[in-house]
C-alpha cells in the first residue's frame, strides 16, 4: 500500500500531465485514508476550483484551515478560492484570519 506522500505525489504527477480528474480521484482516496492530511485538502481545493466545483473547493480549503490553524497560507489560499467563486464575505474573513495568525506568530517569535 502506498504511503500518503506517495499518493500525493502520484496525484500531482497526474495533474501535471493534464489528468486533473485522475488527480482529484487519487486525492479523494487519500483523504479517505488520511482525513487529517492538510496538503491533500489544499490540493483538492485548488483542483476543484479549476474544474468549477466551488462548493468542493471551499469545503477542502476550509478543512485545510481547520487542520493548520497556525498557517496563514491556508487562510490566504481559502480567501483566494472564495474570491474566485464569488464568496466575497468568506474571502474577506479568511484574509482577516490570515492576518491575525501572522500577527500572532510574530508576537510569539518577537519579529
Amino acid at each position: 500500500m502506498p504511503t500518503r506522500e506517495e499518493m500525493y505525489d502520484e496525484a500531482i504527477e497526474s495533474q501535471q500531465a493534464g489528468r486533473l480528474q485522475q488527480a482529484i480521484d487519487t486525492l479523494e482516496a487519500l483523504v479517505e485514508q488520511a482525513p487529517d492530511y492538510a496538503l491533500a485538502h489544499s490540493a483538492l481545493s485548488v483542483f476543484h476550483g479549476r474544474l468549477d466545483n466551488p462548493d468542493k473547493a471551499v469545503e477542502h480549503a476550509r478543512r485545510a484551515c481547520e487542520l493548520e490553524p497556525n498557517d496563514p497560507f491556508c487562510f490566504v489560499a481559502m480567501s483566494l478560492i472564495c474570491q474566485k467563486v464569488g464568496r466575497i464575505e468568506e474571502a474577506e474573513g479568511a484574509l482577516m484570519k490570515a492576518r491575525q495568525v501572522e500577527f500572532a506568530s510574530r508576537q510569539t517569535t518577537g519579529d
